[in-house]
């Protein structure tokens, strides 16, 4: 049985401390960067009723001051768009809210995706499960148990999912123990572990998580979450040259979001970074239309385009896939490059 190495190296292993120190007020975050003159800003403060602003300092530091467009604060800032009732758009836009058990979605025939933790780092304000119902699927021994049984009894699986909220917010005994569970049913073969912490708090990928990832029979794949190169620093990098090493898979899925990435060269400058630190790009998603993000909706024919023109500026290997997820559907869904006819 494999455990998780621990080690005493203070500068990798404060993420906790990091994750505790967060920003859940948005006229704090705008005072801290410089913004607290911009009404247009301000007046979306009470958006926070309807999902909570949550961003840990080391995500803040660095959004550039002075900026109020800058990319990392428009995926986090509370905005009064959240209000608006959009047609189309609805709480549960992937049919996700009716799992076979708490917190265990059979969504693919040969993957399951467990929601590890219902709690992230950072809240992002385009989430797809912004309305999830958490508290009737947690992340907690007991759950994890009947979920864990469910697998065991569907020998069609062979790839699990580790999700959330943020599956790394389980702390590496949780992972230790959940791992050493799926590590004992044969048909498992994969893990795939989603997750936007390792971006926002980079000191997550400790020692011990890696070295416990290395020591596994499954293959161990992480899917980042990253949106925009400016999330990439040199911690970052540290981290994913600490999981290659393990012999973990790094990939990457972005989403297209008005105002943030919905330009070629942006997405261009995000898949030379990804690459540079060792993480290939995955998927580009489509927005999820849920409701109170649909200020953020790139249309399909302006995506389209976006990738056409991303082909021509970085190798083929370097672009993701073009994608959106359809609720009830048995895989994601790639959308054609073609222009539609007019």
């Amino acid at each position: 049985m494999a455990h998780i190495v621990t080690l005493n190296t203070p500068s990798r292993e404060d993420w906790l401390s990091q994750l505790a120190d967060v920003i859940t007020s948005p006229d704090e975050l705008l005072r801290l960067l410089d913004l607290d003159q911009h009404p247009e800003l301000l007046a979306g403060r009470e958006a926070k009723r309807l999902f909570a602003l949550r961003v840990p300092r080391a995500f803040v530091a660095r959004m550039e001051k002075g900026n109020p467009d800058d990319p990392l604060l428009k995926q986090t800032l509370t905005s009064q768009d959240e209000f608006i009732t959009a047609p189309g758009y609805s709480t549960d836009p992937l049919e996700e809210q009716n799992s076979v058990v708490p917190g265990l979605l059979h969504k693919y025939l040969n993957r399951a995706l467990l929601l590890v933790k219902g709690g992230c780092a950072v809240n992002c304000r385009y989430c797809f499960r912004r309305h999830f119902p958490y508290a009737e699927n947690q992340g907690n021994k007991r759950n994890w148990q009947v979920a864990l049984d469910y697998i065991a009894a569907h020998p069609e699986l062979d790839e699990i999912i580790f999700s959330g909220g943020d599956p790394l917010m389980a702390k590496d005994h949780e992972l230790d123990w959940l791992l050493t569970q799926l590590e004992a049913i044969p048909h498992i073969k994969r893990l795939r572990i989603h997750s936007r912490l390792p971006i926002v708090i980079p000191a997550r990928i400790t020692d011990g998580l890696a070295a416990r990832l290395e020591q596994s029979r499954l293959q161990v794949l992480l899917v980042n979450h990253i949106n925009h190169a400016n999330e990439i620093d040199d911690e970052f990098r540290a981290a994913m040259a600490r999981l290659r090493k393990a012999g973990v898979t790094l990939l990457n899925q972005s989403v297209l979001l008005r105002g943030v990435n919905d330009n070629a060269r942006v997405l261009a400058d995000l898949s030379n970074a990804l690459f540079d630190a060792g993480v290939m790009p995955y998927y580009l998603h489509v927005l999820d239309r849920v409701q109170g993000a649909a200020h953020f909706m790139v249309t399909d024919d302006e995506a389209r385009q976006i990738m056409r023109e991303l082909l021509t500026l970085v190798s083929g290997y370097m672009v993701p896939k073009l994608a959106r997820e359809i609720g009830g559907e048995p895989s994601k869904t790639p959308l054609d490059l073609q222009l539609r006819q007019r």
